[in-house]
């Protein structure tokens, strides 16, 4: 089979295929350490989301983990089903489902708390290029979530 020879179609020029790997990686790396805390890499997120938040709605929870609610869902139903969140119903608007912290869920923050220390050790990054990195990456985000102009 014959390679090509622009460099514009080679895989490893991509951006988006390195987003992609070290993301795949992150996720990995961030594995071991949730395993002990009974999260996955999802569930995780949505815990951080909502120990500096409890009692945000679906939508809002949704829109901060920008996630859409057929993937939120689920991840909460299991994440209720560990006791460490309940789902209900708002009063002022049953339309809204609410999602606040058990005490579980609460005490689970305490061992969470040395992940991110664990994973910048992982990294080798002091926290000067780990603060660039996401300031960057951010940016990235930002710039491609706006209307393509032609």
């Amino acid at each position: 089979m014959k390679r090509t020879s622009l460099p514009s179609l080679l895989l490893d020029q991509q951006l988006c295929f390195a987003l992609y790997a070290a993301s795949r990686s992150m996720t990995a790396a961030y594995r071991p350490q949730l395993e002990s805390l009974g999260l996955t890499y999802p569930q995780y997120l949505t815990m951080l989301v909502l120990w500096e938040q409890d009692g945000l709605t679906v939508r809002e929870l949704g829109v901060r983990l920008q996630l859409d609610s057929g993937t939120l869902t689920p991840l909460l139903k299991r994440l209720q089903q560990a006791n460490l969140v309940s789902r209900q119903r708002r009063l002022s608007d049953e339309r809204e489902v609410e999602i606040c912290l058990t005490a579980e869920g609460q005490a689970l923050r305490e061992p969470a708390k040395a992940v991110p220390a664990c994973m910048a050790a992982r990294l080798c990054l002091s926290s000067e290029d780990m603060q660039r990195l996401r300031d960057e990456l951010k940016q990235l985000a930002a710039q491609l979530s706006q209307p393509t102009q032609t």
